[in-house]
């Protein structure tokens, strides 16, 4: 039985090259194509795949923002003209990642690659367990800083550091980047602003404007409030 796969891409040529590939190589079903993140986001709420050609760069929500929202994700093989994300697309432990222009004998190894993993795992656990809270660890400098995200209220940019806040009301500060700890946060955390991830349990009043955590209030980035509304309503 061949794999289904969904094409998310806001280039009509590259949708048009992708299908053509999955066509010729007879191993995979489509099962459609999406132009942006909040299509596809849409698209797998009631329509399950096995893989995902996921474009990155796209407008208001980029394929590593969906990729971590996704509970649970299925497989991925990312696609871009972008080689400065293939740091991303590996600690997200995607499939394979592709660079536009994609050749058919590329597109054919990475698809090999995706059977591989599929093939040797339960098909049932196609989830990255982004979910699971888990012991963050930190290395700041000579430092390794040990975290429970179940702590975690918030994260905090500024510059080169970020400040955590916790449940208990202290704070740590470290010479860190929010970009680089948001890959290694599970799902239970939200970027609501470019400077700001918060822990969703903790969230006590939304809107598309800010939300509350408690006593604290945090804005909610131009970027990412439609997705940020569309993903606590459900």
């Amino acid at each position: 039985m061949n794999a289904t796969c969904l094409i998310v891409d806001d280039e009509p040529l590259a949708i048009q090259l992708l299908q053509k590939h999955v066509y010729e190589s007879g191993l995979l079903e489509l099962k459609g194509s999406c132009s942006n993140a909040m299509e596809a986001s849409a698209f797998l709420r009631t329509n399950k795949v096995d893989l995902l050609f996921l474009d990155i760069q796209m407008p208001k929500l980029t394929g590593i923002e969906l990729l971590r929202m996704l509970k649970p994700a299925p497989y991925v093989i990312f696609t871009t003209a972008y080689r400065d994300y293939a740091l991303d697309g590996y600690e997200l432990d995607v499939v394979d990642y592709l660079l536009k222009p994609i050749s058919f004998e590329r597109f054919m190894a990475s698809v090999e690659k995706f059977y591989r993993r599929w093939n040797s795992s339960d098909i049932t656990e196609v989830s990255h367990n982004h979910s699971a809270p888990q012991q963050l660890l930190l290395q700041s400098g000579i430092k390794t800083y040990q975290v429970n995200e179940a702590d975690i209220v918030l994260i905090e940019s500024l510059k080169d550091y970020i400040r955590i806040h916790f449940t208990d009301g202290k704070k740590l500060m470290i010479k860190y980047k929010i970009g680089q700890l948001e890959l290694e946060l599970s799902a239970n955390f939200l970027r609501v602003h470019k400077s700001f991830i918060v822990h969703k349990n903790r969230i006590t009043v939304f809107g598309n404007q800010s939300v509350e955590l408690g006593e604290i209030s945090v804005p909610v980035g131009n970027h990412y409030k439609s997705f940020v509304e569309q993903l606590l309503k459900k």
